[in-house]
């Protein structure tokens, strides 16, 4: 073998044994990268992004679960940048997800907001973004929960609230067929079985109500309305009643004073106030309805002298079908739903319901809404005038009807 074959040779071999090397250093480069990015602790581009894009609050963790990203609405759940997971089932999952590379999901309750605030049921999820980092994704589903545990509380209490009518009704139709040839008993059997389907009459109509105030997004009749029309509406279709009862309804307090909403809703939830003011008052009693402005809120007050509500009766009043005296209502065919029908209208007006009872003394349903300023043709120059006591309803009234 000559020399120029030697040379050729020892060439070729060198580039091999370069060749060789260069593709060690470049195996071992990609391998360091490799094994730094799996150790690392940077969060890929664009992430922060999608978490500030999310409604839902979501976090970024590292292996420490130390958060290191987090959209806004993770920070009420206290999961700010640089806090550690505050629950061991949170970081449970987070090391499932890293372990197993699969997605990890888990329901669990979650502290939302500062104490005495109740803990809020959520679903979490964990990803895996890279060795050390676990993408969660927490999701509140406190309010579906409740509204889905509402419908079968509501479906099983109408359920419950109708056998009653319903049973009577054909008890009372076997009686009068039983009683054919005794027309006082016919008689006495058809006035029970006309109150029994007046009674189902009311609790459906009730029952619908109540539907339509939780289903309904919109009102379809919202315009500016005057407080003067609500309560004059709302007392008007209680007179007759309050009469029969020996009851007299006396209103007063501020008037042109207007909010936004549904004339009728509102007036039916005044109205079912009053009726439960003159059920529940003894006769020769007044029930008060007052009106007045504090700050941007427009107070209108139901105040009756009845029997009162006792403290642990008080927090529940409001519950569809409970009843704080069952044989008053018995006997005044109370169907339970009048408040909790009072509370819905009131939300939905983005309004509140305050109560204020004492047993012995009475009780004061306080129903708040949001001040609107009046209609441009409405707006009057004031006038100084004199106070005038309070009248009842018929004869221009003025009372404040705040308990005593």
């Amino acid at each position: 073998m000559d020399t120029t074959q030697l040379a050729l040779l020892a060439l070729l071999l060198g580039a091999v044994a370069g060749g060789s090397v260069s593709i060690g250093i470049a195996v071992a480069l990609r391998a360091r990268e490799r094994a730094r990015a799996e150790m690392s602790s940077k969060i890929p581009d664009g992430v922060r992004e999608v978490l500030r894009a999310m409604d839902d609050a979501a976090v970024v963790v590292d292996a420490s679960s130390t958060v290191l990203a987090a959209s806004a609405a993770a920070v009420a759940f206290h999961l700010a940048d640089g806090s550690v997971l505050p629950s061991d089932e949170l970081r449970g999952i987070a090391r499932r997800a890293r372990a197993e590379e699969s997605v990890v999901t888990a329901t669990m309750r979650l502290q939302r907001g500062a104490p005495p605030a109740e803990p809020r049921l959520v679903v979490a999820r964990a990803s895996r973004i890279s060795p050390r980092l676990t993408l969660l994704v927490i999701r509140d589903i406190t309010e579906r929960e409740r509204i889905e545990q509402m419908r079968r509380d509501f479906v099983a209490n109408t359920s419950h609230e109708l056998k009653t009518p319903v049973g009577a009704v054909s008890l009372l139709a076997e009686a009068i067929e039983s009683a054919a040839d005794d027309p006082d008993q016919v008689r006495n059997f058809a006035g029970r079985l006309s109150a029994e389907a007046a009674r189902l009459a009311q609790l459906t109509s009730r029952i619908m109500n109540l539907s339509r105030l939780q289903a309904t997004d919109e009102f379809t009749d919202e315009r500016e309305v005057a407080v003067d029309e609500i309560v004059a509406s709302a007392a008007d279709a209680h007179v007759i009643e309050a009469a029969s009862a020996g009851v007299e309804i006396v209103r007063g307090g501020e008037r042109g004073l207007y909010v936004r909403g549904d004339a009728q809703v509102l007036s039916e939830a005044v109205g079912n106030l009053i009726a439960n003011a003159i059920a529940y008052s003894p006769k020769g009693a007044n029930v008060g309805v007052g009106v007045k402005a504090v700050d941007d809120i427009v107070e209108i007050a139901v105040t009756d002298r009845g029997i009162g509500i006792s403290e642990g009766d008080q927090e529940r009043v409001f519950e569809r079908f409970y009843r704080a005296d069952q044989a008053r209502s018995r006997r005044t065919g109370g169907t339970g739903l009048g408040l909790a029908i009072v509370k819905h209208a009131v939300q939905r007006h983005g309004g509140e319901v305050r109560l204020w009872s004492r047993p012995g003394r009475g009780s004061t349903f306080t129903i708040r809404l949001p001040l609107i300023t009046p209609p441009a043709d409405q707006v009057k120059p004031k006038r100084r005038r004199k106070k005038k006591k309070a009248t009842s309803i018929s004869a221009s009234p003025n009372t404040n009807g705040a308990p005593a």
